[in-house]
């Protein structure tokens, strides 16, 4: 009986160093924190008519480098202009007025940088 005890812890012994090998060498006790960057976006959009103005306003959210909100006008299919406003992170909020004294299907089309960013509709007549 003592024989194969010490058969057992003789084994034991040798196959230790085999079986140390099959670990991960490293495993992190606390993960690293996801840093997540999310884009400029435009959290509220609101276009409405102020007797003959159109009214647009707009905020953004998230982190973005100071720059131009540009927002170019249009009823139906024809460009009524451009106008723009710089934002960086103390002012984040934008309103826009465009002369309208006839009713039509208005839309806003808001952009910062090279992207688009929103599109904002006032139907007053159909398209």
């Amino acid at each position: 009986m003592r024989s194969s005890s010490l058969c057992l812890l003789l084994l034991t012994g040798l196959l230790l160093p085999a079986l140390s090998a099959c670990r991960y060498a490293y495993v992190p006790l606390i993960p690293k924190p996801v840093e997540v960057t999310l884009p400029a976006r435009v959290t509220a959009a609101t276009l409405t008519r102020d007797g003959n103005t159109l009214l647009l306003r707009t905020r953004m959210e998230g982190r973005f480098e100071p720059g131009y909100l540009r927002v170019t006008w249009f009823n139906g299919p024809q460009e009524l202009g451009q106008d723009s406003v710089y934002l960086d992170a103390a002012q984040r909020e934008a309103t826009f007025r465009l002369p309208a004294p006839e009713r039509g299907a208005y839309r806003a089309l808001l952009s910062f940088g090279d992207t688009v960013l929103r599109q904002v509709e006032l139907y007053e007549v159909q398209p």
